[in-house]
């Protein structure tokens, strides 16, 4: 094992080596089944001044947003309320841009989701999503109208969503980066939405 890295290897049908840091400082390497450890190794080995670098800003973006404090009942009751007025009308405009109809809008405080789509076309969006850029709230409302259209997260679905949003790794990336603990400063609030 390279220096004093430790991650875990998960073994698939794959043909390629790929590591994944996941937002708890984790290491994973996802490599081919028949590939020796000692080839991992030196992949990792290759790849460990940007793992290290990553996981320092990983860390960092995570003590940022520790740093603020978690939202009261009464804030996270002002970003419902504002949530409640911007999502409808940012609903509409993007479902007649992709030419798909919805449900009703409803939006909650939810503890691990941005956003749902329900078979009967009824969207669910997390208050939290006004703390995020712009353009990740878009990001989300076209995702959850893209599942109108493909129920699923295939090619198909990712190919929609990408029609719509040729950039939506970068708010996706965001999410990912940022949305856990983003997610926890409303893990102590008493308001549930």
């Amino acid at each position: 094992m390279p220096g004093t890295l430790h991650y875990s290897v998960i073994r698939s049908n794959r043909r390629t080596c790929a590591i994944q840091l996941k937002n708890d400082g984790t290491v994973l390497v996802r490599a081919p089944m028949h590939m020796k450890n000692t080839d991992i190794d030196r992949f990792v080995c290759q790849k460990e001044g940007w793992i290290q670098r990553s996981l320092k800003q990983m860390q960092r973006a995570e003590e940022t947003f520790c740093a603020v404090p978690p939202l009261t009942s009464e804030a996270l009751q002002a970003l419902s309320e504002e949530a409640s007025c911007f999502f409808p009308e940012r609903v509409r405009t993007f479902a007649e841009r992709i030419g798909v109809t919805f449900g009703k809008v409803t939006i909650r405080c939810q503890k691990t989701r941005w956003g749902s789509c329900s078979a009967a076309g009824n969207l669910n969006f997390n208050c939290l999503l006004m703390l995020t850029p712009l353009q990740v709230c878009d990001y989300v409302i076209i995702h959850e109208l893209c599942h109108r259209l493909e129920m699923n997260h295939s090619a198909r679905f990712w190919a929609e969503v990408a029609y719509v949003m040729p950039d939506w790794r970068e708010s996706h990336t965001w999410l990912k980066k940022n949305g856990a603990a983003l997610l926890r400063r409303a893990e102590s609030s008493e308001a549930i939405m």
